[in-house]
């Protein structure tokens, strides 16, 4: 805090906190002592209570900061379960977080202090002073009200207010479908039929864009057309296309459930998920990334998977932009960048889960619109996963209670950010409770495996509204909402329909024995089950609340009368770069520019952020975040076994790839990337090329902009050619669209995830060379590549082309492959980011020793040999005694022998027989842990 402090200019020396837990009445001294020894280490902790009549008093300087009503308070209500539990009797807490500076700040820089650092005024209330009390109650209404929605007979302009009104986020098409239905009718819709049809067909749950019909426009450079066509759908076309024809035995389902299936061995599969949590994440880092995690474990379960592990992708603006510059409403990169890693780390450690794989990286871009990635894998017995709900099967609602917590989650992700709709939209930001989320994951797992439940599905964007009409899309469904249990009273019922408060999963029950036994165990597992209703058979959505009806809705009408979009997108060919690069001075530019990008943000240490997180726990990860005799050298991949299946002798491979700077000058070329990235870091660790299951998730601007919507569809494209190339298909992915603040885009950012077999893990390699005198090679060609590049980047410079995708990646790393499996390859490093010098450097870092390396460069210039970020290449390092064996492996590949890792302490690298990088290690690891 004091850190913080200084960087918004408040000058304090010391801050001291304290948690607070506030409880409605004095239980006895006895129970009192009770709760302290289950709440307080008395070893290293002071403790005391403070009752909620009682007249505090606080030290000049003190602010204290709580929850907003209506906005989860974890502590308390773990607090109230554990009075429960120890026999106390109902006990109503509130958790709080006193903060004390010294010296103490003036009003002015405490107000400040308070608004910029503590609290977020989404989510928290604070006091200058003793925080009041307040249980979770926000104010009560005046009865249960269904009310209706005049919609039939107005005009176009009206549909669209009532649109922007509601945060709808519907257009004037889908607005205008819905007046006419209910015009056919006779009635005009309630507040929750209005907002069910509003979520069902969002962009975040109906993909719109991708389902769209688009009319792409091709431009060369100069203007004319190129080329024009219609494209069938994103999905249908590229995406799952590719997939159909690849047709890959191993995939057990792609693009129909919660999460991609893929085979690991013959008992068991693996699913897997990567989700997007980007607009919640701007508001309230914490609690975005925080249910961000929470949704995809959730998205595991909803395919009757038991979660293993977990990754994460962030994007940020840069640390250091300046205050000055932050627009209206937007909180500074330092602040979205520290919630976000606190919510990860809160809700994968809590839940058990190893966070294993993942990446960092910035650019302005991102200022205002954070991207955060999460995902996750799960393991299930083959052919477990059921999908068959019959009418007569009872819906159960298993888990979290519902409050007013995500309300309009999935429409408000589906609109442009602004300062407006951040204080519009304050109710979408959750905040989960990760014990909670276990307590189902453990009902869900014993559920599975005795057959209780005929379909199951998470309980995410757009509540129980979409949670059920899903899972009753074939059949039809009558529910009670007086039955959902509430957090708190005073919900509307379209607030109880709507509310995507965490933790919920909902699942379709035979009734009778099934139905007895499921509830048994969820009483044994203290986790909440209530019969909201039955499967009917009759194709209808209705929606009770005791004796109101507030929805009455067809299926078919729900699930199919969106209007399907047609687009127009326009796509010009980029203007490739050429000015001349700038002159070096050799070869202190280049040592100078290497270490340069060591410090890149991209590129440096992320060890404050990935020791924040539990990659050891369950004892199943092989290949670590970190590697070397340091333990922090950058791996490649993560490769985990699951428990249960180490005699098997098999391992499974998660690796990711993105890379936007290429996007901003070629979206197709970073789809190839992308992709190709995924296979070198998941080769380098020693998985299988020939068995890797994709995803994609698209993170773009508004795709209703043609040249939007035309850099969208030339990613797409490639992706769909990178699946065929590379035989990889995808099984599952996502889109967040209006990723804009205020009419500022986002660099369009693809994140593909790749998931592979590793057939032997016992041939699993890192990228931590052990030992002076092993020969290092090259795989593949470095061509004069350097746009897109840090080192471009570096040198303000256009840098010219684009790495183009390879003609036949996928017998270069077959290759590799066998000959890691062969045991032939010591250690294996993917060059990425700042190309063969940074991954070069990256040896010596992870291994800790010298590297003496010599080559030509074959025409090109000695910077595009070192920092060009082309395709297709690996660093291999081999025994001396291995090295024939190797080439012979690698026969009819670009191979090149670059040097010799060496004892002396030093990155020498001579290119053309003249010097060109002279460095120490300490000086990398000095520039690469960013110490002054």
């Amino acid at each position: 805090m004091v850190r913080a402090a200084h960087l918004i200019g408040v000058p304090v020396e010391r801050c001291e906190v304290d948690r607070i837990y506030i409880v409605d009445r004095n239980p006895g001294e006895a129970a009192l002592d009770r709760l302290l020894a289950a709440v307080a280490d008395p070893v290293v902790e002071e403790s005391r209570w403070r009752f909620a009549d009682e007249a505090a008093t606080t030290p000049a300087g003190t602010v204290e900061v709580g929850r907003l009503t209506g906005v989860t308070d974890a502590e308390g209500r773990e607090l109230e379960s554990l009075a429960d539990r120890l026999g106390l009797g109902t006990l109503r807490a509130a958790s709080a977080t006193a903060y004390r500076f010294g010296p103490v700040p003036t009003p002015e820089q405490l107000e400040r202090l308070t608004r910029e650092v503590l609290a977020n005024p989404t989510v928290d209330r604070w006091a200058f002073g003793p925080l009041p009390a307040a249980f979770g109650d926000p104010a009560a209404t005046h009865g249960e009200v269904v009310e209706v929605v005049k919609i039939r007979d107005v005009p176009a302009e009206r549909l669209e207010q009532i649109s922007r009104e509601r945060l709808l986020s519907l257009d004037r098409a889908e607005m205008a479908a819905i007046r006419a239905f209910f015009e056919d009718c006779g009635r005009d819709p309630t507040d929750a039929e209005l907002e069910t049809l509003a979520q069902t067909w969002s962009e975040h749950c109906l993909h719109k864009t991708f389902r769209a019909r688009i009319n792409l426009t091709w431009r060369h450079a100069d203007g004319r057309v190129h080329s024009t066509e219609t494209i069938d759908g994103l999905l249908a076309t590229h995406l799952r296309a590719a997939t159909d024809a690849l047709a890959a035995p191993w995939v057990r389902s792609a693009f129909v459930d919660n999460a991609g299936i893929v085979a690991f061995d013959d008992e068991a599969d693996l699913a897997i998920k990567v989700e997007t949590h980007n607009h919640p994440s701007a508001l309230e880092p914490f609690g975005g990334a925080n249910t961000g995690v929470g949704g995809v474990v959730r998205d595991i379960l909803g395919v009757s998977a038991r979660p293993i592990a977990c990754l994460d992708v962030l994007c940020f603006a840069p640390p250091d932009t300046p205050e000055a510059s932050l627009p209206a409403g937007v909180l500074h990169p330092r602040r979205v960048a520290e919630g976000v890693v606190a919510g990860i780390g809160d809700y994968g450690n809590k839940l058990g889960l190893p966070t294993v794989a993942g990446a960092v990286l910035y650019d302005p871009g991102y200022l205002g619109n954070p991207l955060v990635y999460c995902g996750a894998v799960g393991l299930l017995p083959t052919g477990s996963h059921p999908r068959n709900p019959e009418p007569g099967d009872v819906v159960v609602v298993v888990g979290g209670r519902t409050g007013r917590d995500g309300i309009h989650g999935a429409t408000f992700s589906s609109a442009d950010l602004s300062a407006e709709t951040g204080q519009m939209a304050s109710s979408a930001v959750q905040i989960g409770e990760p014990i909670t989320e276990k307590q189902v994951m453990e009902l869900i797992d014993v559920a599975r495996d005795e057959q209780l439940y005929t379909a199951i599905t998470d309980c995410g964007a757009g509540g129980l509204s979409s949670a059920v009409g899903e899972l009753a899309s074939e059949v039809g469904v009558e529910v009670d909402l007086a039955e959902v249990p509430r957090k708190y009273p005073g919900l509307q019922p379209w607030e109880a329909w709507l509310s995507e408060s965490q933790e919920r999963m909902v699942l379709a029950v035979p009734p009778g024995q099934r139905l007895d036994r499921l509830l048994e165990l969820a009483q044994e597992l203290s986790v909440e089950a209530t019969v909201l209703g039955r499967l009917t058979g009759d194709q209808q959505l209705v929606v009770n609340h005791g004796q109101l009806r507030i929805v009455d809705l067809p299926m078919d009408f729900l699930h199919g009368g969106c209007p399907r979009r047609e687009l127009d997108a326009e796509w010009c060919e980029p203007v490739r770069p050429t000015d001349p690069a700038p002159a070096l001075t050799e070869p202190a530019d280049l040592s100078d520019g290497l270490l340069a990008l060591l410090r890149h943000p991209d590129v440096a240490s992320k060890e404050s952020i990935i020791r924040t997180y539990d990659h050891e726990v369950r004892g199943g990860t092989l290949v670590r975040p970190w590697c070397g005799p340091g333990g922090d050298g950058p791996t490649d991949a993560a490769v985990c076994v699951p428990l249960g299946h180490w005699e098997a002798g098999k391992a499974f491979a998660l690796a990711v790839g993105i890379n936007p700077r290429l996007g901003r000058l070629d979206p197709y070329r970073m789809a190839t990337a992308a992709v190709d990235e995924v296979f070198r870091n998941l080769v380098a660790v020693g998985a299988d090329p020939g068995q890797v299951a994709l995803l994609d998730n698209f993170c773009w601007g508004n795709p209703t902009l043609p040249d939007r919507l035309g850099s969208l569809v030339r990613a797409s494209q490639g992706c769909h050619d990178a699946a065929l190339a590379y035989r990889a298909p995808f099984v599952s992915g996502k889109d967040s669209l209006f990723n804009e603040f205020e009419g500022r885009e986002i660099p369009g950012t693809l994140l593909i995830t790749g998931l592979a077999l590793v057939p032997d893990r016992n041939r699993v390699v890192t990228s931590a060379p052990a030992g002076a005198g092993l020969v290092i090679y090259l795989l593949g060609e470095t061509r004069a590549e350097l746009g897109g590049s840090l080192w471009a980047d570096h040198l303000g410079w256009g840098g010219g082309d684009v790495p183009a995708p390879l003609d036949d990646p996928l017998s270069r790393y077959r290759a590799a492959h066998a000959a890691i499996a062969a045991g032939l390859v010591e250690a294996a490093h993917d060059p990425s980011e700042g190309g063969l010098g940074v991954a070069l450097a990256e040896l010596c870092l992870a291994g800790r020793l010298g590297l003496s390396v010599s080559a030509e460069t074959n025409g090109l210039r000695t910077d595009e040999w070192l920092f060009a970020e082309s395709l297709g290449r690996l660093l291999l390092v081999v025994r001396a005694e291995d090295t024939t064996a190797l080439e012979s492996a690698l026969a009819g590949q670009p191979l090149a022998r670059l040097g010799t890792t060496t004892d002396d302490g030093r990155l020498t690298i001579d290119l053309n027989g003249a010097p060109a990088v002279r460095l120490g290690i300490a000086e990398l690891v000095k520039a690469w842990r960013r110490e002054a």
